[in-house]
């Protein structure tokens, strides 16, 4: 990534448009590998998705995890990146199985609480004291999730529950994250892959479909945006503070609904627009407030 390095040298305002710009090109990329893999599983299983997607990446990322193969072989706390692996693979595996029901614009919806659900379990199981304030924002976004889910006895769905079921998992990745901001990049990103790329190979040989060539090349780029998008955000993150760029995460709801109309012909209810809304008003006041602690730039990890 030759350019992105050159950007590290411009000055500090040139340095955050860059990185401006990079988060806002890799929630897009995100968003765009999100709405082709909710139209590849409307005809191939997740299991073949994760198994054709983690190929693809794995491929593209095999030079980098060679050169730096060192880094793999003194990794701390093997146990919990183990399970970081598990819940990242359960997480992207929910995701996408949620999406064959749902409008992507629902299920991006859920995954959007997840920095409220970290802030929420950071106080109840690692001890970290949260205030009044943020307790209220934890509270005002859970009832935009319950807006969102719209719960009844007739509304409430399994693909509803998955969806809210991954976005715990995601959070509690999150959570995990940080406890393991010392593993190096190319450690964590290659090994969600290989999670994924593992489940994917099971679940497939039950139900494989023969791909056409033309799913295959959407399999593939669908693998390789998802690296790319990773390493924008990366090196977004390098030329510019936190504080900067995370807020523009909250465009992947935007993208979700644009991609969810044109692709998919899906309009979104008025309880996820305004349950997004509320949940996306929370996680951002609950950012501020843990930016102002000196924790803000924990927890920067897109959905998917």
């Amino acid at each position: 990534m030759p350019l992105f390095k050159n950007l590290s040298a411009y000055d500090e305002r040139s340095a955050r448009l860059a990185g401006i710009a990079l988060m806002v090109l890799s929630i897009f990329m995100f968003s765009f590998g999100d709405a082709m893999g909710k139209f590849l599983v409307g005809t191939y299983s997740v299991g073949q998705l994760l198994f054709l997607r983690a190929c693809a990446a794995l491929l593209l990322l095999s030079p980098l995890v060679w050169r730096q193969r060192h880094q793999f072989l003194h990794l701390e706390r093997s146990g919990l990146q183990l399970f970081r692996v598990v819940l990242s693979t359960l997480e992207v595996a929910a995701f996408f199985l949620a999406t064959v029901y749902l409008p992507l614009a629902d299920v991006i919806t859920y995954y959007l609480a997840g920095p409220i659900f970290v802030t929420a379990m950071s106080a109840m199981f690692l001890g970290e004291k949260v205030g009044w304030r943020r307790w209220t924002a934890i509270l005002i976004g859970f009832c935009g999730v319950l807006i969102a889910l719209r719960p009844s006895a007739q509304t409430v769905s399994l693909p509803a529950l998955i969806a809210l079921g991954g976005s715990l998992s995601f959070a509690t990745l999150m959570l995990i994250t940080r406890s393991l901001r010392k593993t190096p990049d190319i450690v964590m990103a290659s090994s969600q892959f290989v999670g994924t790329f593992l489940l994917g190979a099971v679940l497939s040989a039950f139900h494989w479909v023969p791909p056409t060539s033309g799913s295959l090349v959407i399999f593939a780029l669908a693998g390789c945006v998802s690296v790319t998008a990773l390493f924008c955000v990366n090196r977004s993150l390098k030329l510019a503070p936190a504080s900067v760029v995370v807020p523009y995460q909250y465009s992947m709801i935007v993208w979700a609904v644009i991609f969810g109309f044109v692709v998919f012909g899906d309009v979104p209810e008025i309880a996820t627009i305004v349950g997004a809304a509320i949940i996306i008003g929370a996680g951002f006041y609950i950012y501020l407030r843990e930016r102002d602690l000196g924790r803000g730039d924990a927890d920067v990890n897109p959905p998917a």
